[in-house]
């Protein structure tokens, strides 16, 4: 089904979800000609300032967080909480739901022209504004990302499978292209920041040693390493491909915790990956099962394909004398 007036096929969407998915499909529909129009239009790279949590702000950030807000007024959004703001904002009073959002997720590389997107997931909201979102991922009744590529894609999940959109540049709207989107298997493909090796846990480092190893070491096959460092881009890589994705914690200073975001960027992708037949977890416990201790708080997140995550899971069970061997010592691990 195509309302003339909506930006997004609506068969699958949940009736009373219709209005805010189409508000929400309708700035990214902008969005992906402001940013396709690059340098021919206004200064999007540009810093403006630093969101709550001391990150830069991009110009991009700002001009997408205000216009997701608008937009939300109106179609039964209650509370609004961003990424982008300090707290949970008031929508409208007699609302249902209340939407996170990371309006830009990965906006350091809009000058780059690399895949960039936006994450969002929708709660039935409560009275009070910030219970509406610091609540277990597992209470989401929608999630999805929009990422900006070569092709404007959106992933939608209402809890019964993911669905993928693509914007139609000569309707201008969303069509849906896969109902039933689900991760392959067999990938050998990993993602995770290698500079920071020296930082991670012994766990974290086993891991990565073993796929290094190739052919040679416990897992008996070479591996690819990718790193784009946009979560929305990464995310989309593994439900296109398969994989596996780590951000784990470290021993810097601010990274005790991860860096990603609980709430506007790692309950949604769990949510989607979950649903696409995934897993995502902290590197031990899933992160549907976990609810954020404040609006910006951080969490470690490792997701993809389900015997991947869960092989991240067991090295944080091992001894340490054989978390500290060298990859052959490993024999549990073997392929």
């Amino acid at each position: 089904m195509l309302d003339k007036a909506s930006s997004i096929e609506t068969r699958e969407i949940p009736e009373g979800l219709r209005a805010p998915i189409d508000a929400l499909a309708r700035v990214a529909r902008n969005l992906s000609f402001t940013i396709r129009r690059g340098a021919l239009g206004q200064s999007l790279g540009h810093e403006v300032g630093e969101n709550t949590d001391g990150d830069a702000q991009k110009a991009l950030d700002v001009l997408a967080d205000e216009a997701f807000a608008r937009a939300l007024s109106g179609t039964g959004v209650r509370w609004y909480a961003s990424e982008e703001r300090d707290t949970v904002e008031p929508m409208d009073a007699d609302g249902r739901f209340v939407v996170a959002i990371d309006p830009l997720d990965g906006s350091s590389n809009i000058d780059v022209n690399v895949s960039i997107g936006t994450i969002f997931s929708i709660y039935d909201a409560k009275d009070d504004a910030e219970a509406s979102v610091l609540r277990p991922a597992s209470e989401q009744i929608a999630a999805g990302y929009v990422i900006y590529g070569p092709q404007c894609q959106m992933m939608l999940t209402f809890g019964a499978g993911v669905q993928q959109y693509v914007l139609d540049p000569e309707s201008d709207t969303f069509r849906l292209v896969d109902a039933a989107r689900t991760i392959p298997e067999g990938s050998s493909e990993f993602a995770i920041n290698a500079s920071n090796y020296r930082h991670w846990s012994k766990p974290i480092r086993a891991y990565i040693d073993d796929c290094l190893a190739g052919i040679d070491g416990p897992r008996g096959k070479n591996f690819n390493m990718r790193w784009v460092a946009s979560l929305v881009a990464e995310t989309h890589r593994i439900l296109s491909r398969g994989g596996i994705f780590l951000y784990p914690s470290d021993d810097r200073s601010g990274y005790e915790r991860g860096r990603l975001r609980m709430v506007y960027e790692c309950a949604p992708i769990a949510f989607l990956i979950e649903q696409a037949g995934g897993a995502a977890t902290d590197s031990c416990d899933p992160i549907m099962g976990k609810a954020a201790s404040e609006l910006h708080a951080r969490t470690p997140f490792v997701f993809g394909t389900r015997e991947k995550v869960a092989r991240v899971t067991a090295y944080n069970d091992l001894p340490d004398q054989e978390v500290s061997a060298l990859f052959g010592a490993r024999g549990l691990f073997r392929a």
